[in-house]
C-alpha cells in the first residue's frame, strides 16, 4: 500500500531565536486537519514498517546517526539558533543524539521474547510455545524544547528499532532541531510515511494526534499539568511520560566540596535551569552549611551567561518572555513571603542571572513546584533522616544527588530516596542516555532510556502450537 500524500499546511509559523527575539526561520504549520493527513499517511505506511527486517531497521538507524555526526556543526547551529542553550551545550547535545541513534540500533538486535513452559499446567503437556515482541503500531511523540534533538532522538529511535510508525509534534518554539532530524531519516533511505514531523500547537496538531484512536502510544517529554491533560484525552492508549521534577541534591558532612559544589553548580545552570534535572533544592548538612553555602554562591556568581554563540558562555536565556516573566514572578514571590536572595534575581529580557535563595517557607511554591530556571534554594538538614524526609516532601520524584564518602549511608539515602534514580557523588542532572530513566509520583509514567522504551514500544505476543492432535501435521 503506497503512502498518503503529504499532509497540507494551514498556514505558517514562526521560529524566533529566543536571546533576541530575532527570526530564524519561518516554516509550514499543521492544524488538526494537517495531523489527521500524517495520521493517514502513517497508518498506511504502518505495515511496511512492521516488515522491515531488523537488519534494515539497524542499517536505517547507523546511516541517520552517522548523517547527523557528519553534520554536526550544523545541527548544533540550528539548535543553538532556535533554543535556550548555548553553542557548547549545543554540541554536546548532538552528540548525545548520536549516540543514542546508535543504541536504537544496538538495540534492535536485541527484541527478544522467550519459550514457554506450557507443560506446567496438567494436561499441556503436548504443547510447545514462546513469545516475541510485535510492534505497538503508530506512535505520537511529543517533545519540549529543552532538548530539542536528543529528545526526538529517544523516541524515534526506539520507535524505528520496533518496527513502528511515529510521528512527531515537536515543541511549537524549537521545530527546526526535529525537521533537520528528518532530514537525517530521508538521507538512510527511511520509507515515507514511516516518520513524520508535523510542526504545529498542542491546541489543534497536539490535540489531534492524541485523541485518534488509530494512534497506539503516547510518548510525552513536558510539564505534568500538559501530561495530565494529555491522559484525560488519549483514551485507551499506551502512555510514556516524563513530566518533570524539583530535584533534590544532598551534601552530607562528610563529603568532598571540591567534588560537589562544581558539579551542583553545573547542575544547577545546566540550559539555564530549564531543565527537569536541574538542582533545584541544594540540601546541605548544618556542619557544613556555611562552607559549602559560600563555594556554591562563588561558582554561581562565576557563572557566564549571554551571548549563548559566544565560546566563553555558560548559560544562555529562558526561551520566551513568558517564561522569564514566570521566574521572575516566582522569586520576587518567594523574597516576598520570607526567602533571603544570596545572589541572582537580575533580569535583562530573557536571560535571568543564576539566583540562590535561603530561607524560603517549607510549604512555598518555590520548594514544592518545578520552577524550570536558574534558581536554587539551600536548606539545612542536621542528619540523615531529616535530609530525606526533606528531600522526599514534594509530589515529584525523578531524579536526585548525593554527596558522600560513606558508602553505607550512600546506600541507605539512595534506598529511602523517593525517585527513578539516585546520582552518588554526582548531581541530580547527570543522565546515561542507555539507563532507565523516568520517574515516580508526579514525575510520570514509564521509563525511557532507549532499551528500556524500545521494551514499551513492542507487545509480547504468544504462540501456542498443539504438537499431538488426531490427523497430524501437513
Amino acid at each position: 500500500m503506497s503512502a498518503s500524500p503529504i499532509p497540507s499546511s494551514s498556514g505558517h509559523m514562526d521560529v524566533l531565536d529566543p536571546q533576541d527575539g530575532s527570526l530564524v526561520e519561518r516554516i509550514e504549520r499543521y492544524d488538526a486537519r494537517g495531523m489527521q493527513q500524517a495520521i493517514d499517511r502513517a497508518d498506511a505506511a504502518l505495515s511496511r514498517a512492521r516488515r522491515m527486517p531488523v537488519h534494515e531497521r539497524m542499517r536505517v538507524l547507523y546511516d541517520a546517526s552517522d548523517y547527523v555526526d557528519r553534520h554536526r556543526q550544523a545541527f548544533a547551529d540550528i539548535l543553538a539558533r532556535e533554543g535556550v542553550k548555548t553553542i557548547n551545550e549545543a554540541r554536546a547535545e548532538v552528540a548525545r543524539a548520536v549516540m543514542t541513534l546508535r543504541l536504537s540500533a544496538e538495540e534492535t538486535r536485541r527484541i527478544v521474547g522467550n519459550t514457554i513452559a506450557f507443560d506446567q499446567r496438567p494436561g499441556s503437556e503436548n504443547r510447545f510455545g514462546y513469545s516475541r515482541r510485535i510492534p505497538v503500531g503508530l506512535i505520537g511523540a511529543i517533545t519540549p524544547f529543552n532538548d530539542p534533538l536528543n529528545l526526538v532522538a529517544h523516541k524515534v529511535g526506539p520507535a524505528i528499532a520496533g518496527g513502528n510508525a511515529v510521528i512527531v509534534k515537536p515543541h511549537e518554539a524549537t521545530p527546526l532541531s526535529a525537521i533537520k532530524l528528518l532530514e537525517a531519516f530521508h538521507e538512510a533511505g527511511i520509507e515515507e510515511g514511516i516518520l513524520q514531523v508535523i510542526p504545529g500547537y498542542g491546541r489543534d496538531a497536539g490535540d489531534a494526534l492524541v485523541t485518534d484512536d488509530r494512534v497506539r502510544m503516547i510518548s510525552f517529554t513536558g510539564g505534568r499539568e500538559t501530561g495530565e491533560r494529555i491522559m484525560q484525552r488519549a483514551g485507551l492508549k499506551k502512555f510514556g511520560m516524563e513530566l518533570g521534577s524539583n530535584s533534590p541534591t544532598l551534601i552530607m558532612d562528610d563529603a568532598d566540596l571540591e567534588q560537589a559544589i562544581p558539579a551542583v553548580v553545573g547542575g544547577a545552570i545546566a540550559a539555564a535551569g530549564q531543565n527537569c534535572l536541574h538542582v533545584q533544592r541544594l540540601l546541605l548538612h548544618e556542619r557544613i552549611y556555611d562552607e559549602a553555602r559560600d563555594r556554591f554562591i562563588a561558582g554561581m556568581k562565576g557563572i557566564r551567561y549571554g551571548d549563548k554563540y559566544s565560546e566563553d558562555m555558560d548559560m544562555g536565556p529562558l526561551i520566551d518572555e513568558a517564561a522569564a516573566d514566570r521566574v521572575e514572578a516566582a522569586v520576587e514571590q518567594a523574597i516576598a513571603d520570607g526567602a533571603r536572595c544570596l545572589v541572582g534575581n537580575e533580569r535583562d529580557g530573557n536571560f535571568f542571572a543564576p539566583t540562590v535563595l535561603e530561607q524560603v517557607p517549607d510549604n512555598h511554591p518555590m520548594v514544592k513546584d518545578e520552577i524550570f530556571g536558574p534558581v536554587t534554594s539551600l536548606h539545612r538538614f542536621s542528619d540523615e533522616d531529616e535530609a530525606i524526609e526533606i528531600a522526599n516532601n514534594v509530589d515529584y520524584g525523578l531524579h536526585a544527588g548525593v554527596f558522600t564518602r560513606d558508602v553505607d549511608a550512600a546506600f541507605r539515602i539512595a534506598d529511602a530516596l523517593e525517585c527513578g534514580g539516585v546520582m552518588i557523588n554526582d548531581s541530580s542532572d547527570y543522565r546515561l542516555d542507555a539507563a532507565p530513566f523516568g520517574g515516580v509520583k508526579g514525575s510520570g509514567i514509564g521509563r525511557e532510556g532507549v532499551g528500556y522504551v524500545l521494551n514499551e514500544m513492542t507487545e509480547p505476543k504468544v504462540y501456542c502450537f498443539n504438537i499431538r492432535f488426531p490427523h497430524g501435521w501437513t
